[in-house]
């Protein structure tokens, strides 16, 4: 007789193992096949990519500048050596030449990424509104691990540059495509801003901690491994989106209804004007994290500790803007444009009492109240743009969300080149004064978002199109599931969804389908 050590034994051991592993397997494709669970992992993918695109944006900015600096001098030293093996002239001048120019390649290397962003977006919104969310969303994380090996491998600054412009691209997928994804999930309008809240807590995160995160690594552990780090978890997010999502095996993207145009979009006012309000809200903080280390140095002569953990308190006070913005909504969504507004007026007071900061202690404070009110705004104009999509177009969110990418593109891709400019010729005190008045005078226009809710849903193409009957099981369906987003939003909103001579269209055309449908659908 074999012991329990024996083959027989071990074949039971691996019988058993495998047995629990497909009782995983089936509780994993029971909570799929559950709408809300569905939902919840989803949300997991999308916040992952956020963290990972927002770290990866961050992350270089205590690695990169050091890195480069090393990597001039080197060159700079052999070049002098063998021009002129025996003299020391001119050494300073040149130092302090080489020095502007890298300042120059560094600030180009830190808004490649969001020029190349705000050059793809267009493109990215329409084929995300062609196609769906799952695979632009595999695109974008599949160019971004690229990216991230290319920066961890990469040894001079051409492809860091080429590195940087990937990740670029892939965060125009990826971004855009999450946070349709997530608003096209969530449709009643508190669930949509608390998941769009828990993705801006995400993406907070990422951005704070990630300066940290790189400086601990590339001191202790050298320059890859912070890059290989985010690689590995870019390719587990991947993964877990083949598996659980199975973008290639949906077949519903094939009769999606089809989207507004993001031309339309752009030119729709409300849209315009939450556009704008993210683009404002987002220049202190796009402007200040290029910029302030130095004023630091130069003005409370800081260590580099305290420069490197600048940033890092304000997450606690962003968190809490997002909490308090997603608890108010859902009690007053009819006033998202007022916490918007509030949150511009604290950003904007923040930014002016920057220059007037004299230790590390003090200066905490406003960097807080600012990342406080780009929570407000955020959390409280990203959902509106759903909505704003919802009411006043076709409810597909691709070139929406493309819209708010380039908003913030357009922030973070002046920041590194425009703002040391400023800085240069005007003064830090200038620059920040200037934020701030910006931002106090754009709150008022925010007013023209207040009778949002009063808007009726419109038709979109494939409502009109099904208008008579629906097709088969899958247009009814599908007509059902649109119904119910239009109705979590009426009701949600209090919009009005009946027109003045009191005809409500969807039960019309629900009972409509009812008839021609006959009992095959019932």
């Amino acid at each position: 007789m074999d012991g329990e050590g024996g083959p027989s034994g071990l074949a039971k051991s691996a019988a058993v193992k495998l047995s629990e592993m497909g009782e995983r397997t089936k509780q994993l494709g029971t909570a799929m096949k559950d709408p809300h669970q569905q939902r919840r992992i989803i949300l997991v993918i999308v916040c992952v990519a956020l963290l990972l695109d927002n770290m990866l944006y961050m992350v270089i900015v205590p690695i990169i500048p050091d890195y480069l600096a090393d990597l001039e001098s080197e060159q700079s030293e052999h070049v002098h050596v063998v021009m002129h093996p025996n003299s020391s002239a001119n050494s300073t001048s040149q130092d302090k030449s080489n020095k502007d120019n890298l300042d120059v390649q560094i600030g180009v290397l830190f808004a490649s990424k969001a020029i190349l962003q705000l050059l793809v977006n267009p493109l990215s919104g329409t084929f995300i509104d062609r196609v769906g969310y799952d695979i632009p969303l595999l695109i974008g994380l599949t160019v971004m691990f690229v990216s991230t090996c290319i920066f961890a491998f990469g040894e001079n600054y051409a492809t860091l540059f080429m590195a940087r412009s990937l990740q670029g691209l892939g965060s125009a997928f990826a971004d855009t495509s999450g946070l349709a994804m997530i608003a096209d999930k969530y449709t009643e309008e508190a669930e949509r801003s608390r998941a769009l809240g828990i993705a801006l807590a995400f993406i907070s995160f990422g951005s704070l901690v990630a300066p940290p995160f790189g400086g601990v690594l590339y001191e202790f552990a050298g320059k890859r491994v912070p890059f290989i780090v985010l690689a590995c978890i870019c390719l587990a997010d991947g993964f877990l989106l083949l598996t659980v999502i199975k973008p290639f095996s949906n077949r519903t993207r094939e009769n999606m209804p089809v989207g507004t145009p993001i031309y339309r979009l752009m030119i729709d006012p409300y849209i315009a004007v939450v556009a704008g309000a993210l683009t404002v809200c987002n220049i202190p903080l796009a402007f200040l994290e290029p910029t302030i280390a130095n004023w630091m140095e130069t003005t409370m002569h800081s260590s580099q500790w305290e420069m490197g953990l600048t940033w890092l308190p304000a997450f606690f006070p962003h968190v809490l803007g997002v909490y308090i913005t997603v608890k108010l909504a859902a009690q007053h969504p009819n006033l998202q444009w007022f916490y918007g507004a509030v949150g511009m007026v604290i950003i904007g007071a923040s930014s002016c009492t920057v220059p007037a900061c004299k230790t590390f202690g003090q200066l905490i404070a406003p960097l807080c109240g600012i990342c406080f009110g780009i929570a407000l705004v955020d959390t409280a104009l990203l959902p509106t743009l759903a909505f704003l999509v919802d009411v006043r177009h076709v409810s597909v969110y691709g070139s929406v969300y493309a819209i708010a990418d380039i908003s913030y593109s357009v922030a973070y891709a002046m920041g590194p080149i425009v703002a040391g400019q400023i800085v240069h010729n005007l003064g830090f005190v200038q620059l920040n004064l200037g934020m701030g008045l910006v931002n106090v005078l754009y709150a008022p226009a925010l007013l023209l978002l207040r009778n949002v809710c009063q808007m009726r849903p419109s038709y979109s193409e494939r409502d009109n199109l099904l208008e008579e009957a629906p097709q088969g099981l899958y247009d009814t369906i599908k007509m059902e599931e649109r119904r119910g987003k239009k109705k979590g939003y009426s009701s949600a909103g209090n919009c009005l969804s009946v027109d003045e001579n009191g005809f409500d269209p969807f039960k019309a055309q629900r009972s409509l389908s009812e008839e021609s449908s006959g009992p095959e659908y019932t």
